[in-house]
């Protein structure tokens, strides 16, 4: 998701990594989107019995992390501190969730099983369309990236204070979080070289808890 800013400059340069192949640039980055997601995981477990007011400093603490990473530069989206950068945002954001998803655990597993399920499902059927079309969507990338941003803020703080909030703004957040899936999936096969894919992996796992959360609100306000 660091293609909020300077995204253009990025698409000029992209082919740095052009001796490695497109199957191994995709391993890379769904491996730091799979870690990325433990952490997160390990985030909610720890951060189960936070009182509602340090959940809501730890995700926005993430939301702050994200938008460091977003308008730092180059540091935060290549190599080893990118890595890192973005698995300690995960885990504060997995933090700051803790306590709502123990909530569901214990009272509407069902909600939960279906969320998750629904966002797997998503991340799939739009991964894999945006990898097969042979349109390249680059342009979509920047402006998508702006309002998943804006959206991600939005929705920590619909979920985190137990708010189920509006299902049209429910689904917007949704259908704009799979519409950069399936843009970054394209970038990826199109464009991506060997020092895309730590940016790349943060779009997709934030993307991926914007699908959950967004979810989640659509199925507890039924």
């Amino acid at each position: 998701m660091p293609s909020y800013a300077g995204s253009q400059g990025r698409f000029a340069t992209v082919g740095a990594g052009a001796a490695v192949s497109t199957a191994t640039i995709l391993g890379r980055t769904l491996f730091l989107v799979a870690v990325a997601i433990g952490f997160l995981t390990l985030g909610t477990v720890i951060g189960k019995d936070l009182a509602p007011g340090t959940a809501l400093i730890c995700s926005f603490g993430g939301l702050g992390m994200l938008l460091i990473a977003s308008f730092g530069g180059e540091r935060f989206r290549v190599g080893a501190f990118g890595i890192g950068w973005l698995y300690a945002l995960a885990l504060l954001i997995g933090l700051g969730l803790g306590p709502t998803i123990a909530y569901f655990t214990a009272s509407q597993p069902g909600i939960l099983t279906q969320a998750a399920g629904g966002t797997a499902l998503t991340v799939l059927g739009m991964g894999a369309l945006g990898f097969t079309l042979s349109k390249d969507l680059a342009r979509w990338m920047r402006p998508l990236s702006i309002l998943v941003l804006i959206a991600v803020g939005v929705s920590i703080v619909m979920l985190v204070v137990g708010a189920a909030g509006s299902p049209i703004l429910s689904l917007l957040i949704y259908g704009l979080s799979a519409a950069l899936i399936l843009v970054n999936f394209n970038f990826l096969r199109k464009r991506a070289g060997e020092n895309d894919v730590v940016w790349l992996a943060t779009g997709i796992f934030v993307s991926i808890v914007n699908i959950f959360i967004s979810l989640l609100n659509l199925f507890s306000s039924r």
